[in-house]
């Protein structure tokens, strides 16, 4: 696991050099004539150079001397720059595998995961190879995104697994304080992952120690609970180690806030059944920013049919107490589930708009699979659920996109569940680009954010005008506003919340409040030579020279980067507002947020 992100330079440092040279005094190379390069000047012995070895070794050499540090050398040999374009480096944690309150017929029960996730996801693969530990999954993240070429000073954590409410209090607060345990570390260039390791030897859920067995959902004889009751009791010294307490995470959260590798977004996914405003406050004080919640329908038959466990009543007062503490909403909805079907599907996609009480943020779009370890395999091996056909998939998906508001955006459509996993339905997972090119067949251009966006495309600042779409929620009206071109693409937006009535569970009772701010750019993977603990800039970004942008200002340190950062601006009316968070945002805040983000400006 470490030896992959290990390279020492000093073998190959005369083809390193003819490479990185022509890199540097082209830094816009294409990657075709990158590639002839690479293959010009192969490594000392035998082979080629892969990016990351590139990457290892331009900054070894940098710090030597022997080359002057320039962040584009690093963004002509980063790989898979979308990644981090928005400027924020995503980082994915998994819960290890654990009892789950639902009983839904369509989940996956793969012991060897946290509930609904699979062993073969790519993802998964990380957790398991990392035994499920927040600390050896977030380094080891951070290590192999860094070595790519990413950038590491900003980042959100996603943590998944089952369903995170329902988790002991007190290994939520442990697994967090140890994610940040591990961004503190990566920024010291500090690794205790060895010690971590030789900690998780005799843990059950060790990947040397995880069982290989699977269940079949054609005859249960034990749920998902209980068996993993059995494989996974943990002793009391195990329970002991995995403790922190509520003391220990809030002076991880101050240290962070001037940390080189810094939490910018902190995400869980729970049930609605297991939300409300005491848990949102609670949520709060853990640090997270966004959560994900598993929607799935907002049709009671269907959600009783699938044995989903709650109404969606209660799904709506899960959102309202979410929204009123001002988190950012993440949604996932499933069509195809037993009982549904395309035309009720459509009339289901349209009620997450049109009910004031739902309306997300973002929405993940995970049509049904059949799992084999899923109890659905009885249902349709009885001929009472099937899988839409391709044709039947591509119409509702299509509608999806075709009716989508301009304040949302549809952040994945079809899981990445291994095909090899999938026992009857669609198998592709490129099915977001075949409803792309349909909608582009019919003429329909999709108004979602995702469709929409910029992203590393030049446009000039006078060819963006700045748009307010309105809508009301059941806590009050909502603003969304967005820099769009003329055909209706984003180069920036940030919703405003308007509450009617404040809440126990803000901590930032106003007028407008802003739940996220968002600007596309290039996610600046020029660091300082010396590596991960190169420090950013006072405003809490990247280098003066570097694009700048804040991601969410609901971070553990956002408001302090975002208040620092306003009263940057000269435009008083703008620090005014960000100091009183009693008006909207001015044009000017968000000229300057383009601005600051790299857009091209014609003044």
């Amino acid at each position: 696991m470490k030896s992959h992100y290990t390279f020492d330079a000093a073998p190959h440092r005369e083809p390193l050099l003819a490479i990185l040279r022509q890199v540097q005094a082209q830094p816009d190379l294409p990657r075709a004539e990158l590639e002839r390069l690479i293959r010009r000047h192969p490594r000392q012995g035998s082979g080629l150079f892969s990016r990351n070895q590139l990457i290892q070794g331009y900054r070894q050499l940098s710090a030597e001397g022997a080359l002057p540090f320039d962040p584009a050398v690093i963004a002509c040999l980063q790989r898979k720059p979308t990644r981090t374009i928005s400027g924020v480096t995503p980082v994915t944690v998994l819960t290890r595998p654990y009892a789950c309150p639902g009983t839904c017929i369509f989940c996956p029960n793969d012991v060897r995961m946290p509930k609904s996730y699979l062993s073969h996801e790519p993802g998964a693969q990380r957790a398991e190879q990392n035994a499920f530990d927040p600390y050896l999954q977030t380094y080891s993240r951070l290590l192999a995104l860094r070595s790519i070429g990413h950038s590491t000073d900003k980042v959100e954590i996603i943590i998944l697994g089952g369903t995170w409410s329902f988790y002991p209090e007190p290994y939520q607060i442990w697994f967090v304080k140890r994610v940040f345990d591990a961004l503190h570390d990566f920024g010291r260039d500090e690794d205790r992952r060895a010690e971590v390791e030789a900690a998780l030897a005799d843990a059950p859920w060790h990947p040397a120690n995880l069982p290989d067995e699977a269940l079949d959902g054609r005859h249960l004889a034990q749920t998902y609970n209980q068996r993993v009751a059995r494989l996974y009791a943990a002793d009391a010294a195990r329970v002991a180690i995995e403790f922190a307490t509520w003391q220990e995470l809030a002076q991880a959260h101050r240290e962070n806030e001037q940390a080189p590798c810094r939490c910018v977004g902190l995400v869980i996914e729970t049930r609605p059944d297991y939300l409300d405003e005491a848990e949102a406050i609670r949520l709060r004080r853990l640090g997270c920013t966004k959560i994900q919640i598993g929607i799935q329908s907002m049709n009671d038959e269907v959600l009783r049919l699938n044995r989903r466990g709650h109404t969606t009543q209660r799904t709506r007062e899960a959102l309202r107490a979410l929204r009123q503490a001002g988190f950012k909403l993440h949604a996932h909805w499933m069509p195809n589930l037993y009982g549904a079907d395309p035309a009720s599907d459509a009339q289901d996609f349209a009620r997450l708009f049109s009910d004031p009480d739902i309306q997300p943020d973002e929405l993940k779009v995970y049509p049904c699979s059949l799992i084999e370890s899923a109890e659905l395999m009885q249902y349709y091996e009885h001929g009472l659920w099937r899988p839409y056909e391709e044709a039947e998939l591509l119409e509702v998906l299509v509608g999806c996109f075709a009716s989508a508001p301009p304040y949302v955006r549809l952040t994945r459509v079809i899981r990445d569940i291994p095909s090899t996993d999938i026992v009857v339905g669609n198998k592709k997972t490129n099915f977001r680009e075949i409803v792309e090119h349909e909608l582009a067949a019919r003429g329909i251009t999709s108004r979602e954010i995702r469709s929409r966006e910029i992203r590393d495309r030049s446009i000039q600042m006078n060819d963006l005008h700045l748009e307010q779409v309105r809508y009301s929620t059941s806590v009050g009206d909502e603003v969304f506003l967005q820099f769009i071109t003329s055909a209706g693409q984003i180069a920036g937006f940030a919703p405003l919340a308007a509450c009617a009535a404040a809440s126990g569970a803000r901590t930032n009772p106003c007028c407008h409040d802003p739940r996220s701010a968002c600007v596309w750019e290039s996610g600046a993977p020029g660091r300082e030579p010396g590596g991960a603990g190169a420090t950013s800039g006072a405003g809490g970004g990247n280098s003066s020279s570097a694009p700048q942008k804040l991601p969410r200002l609901r971070g553990i340190n956002g408001w302090l980067s975002f208040r620092r950062w306003a009263l940057a601006i000269t435009t008083a009316n703008a620090a005014s507002w960000m100091a009183n968070s009693t008006s909207f945002v001015p044009w000017s805040l968000l000229r300057v947020l383009l601005l600051r983000s790299g857009v091209r400006a014609s003044l």
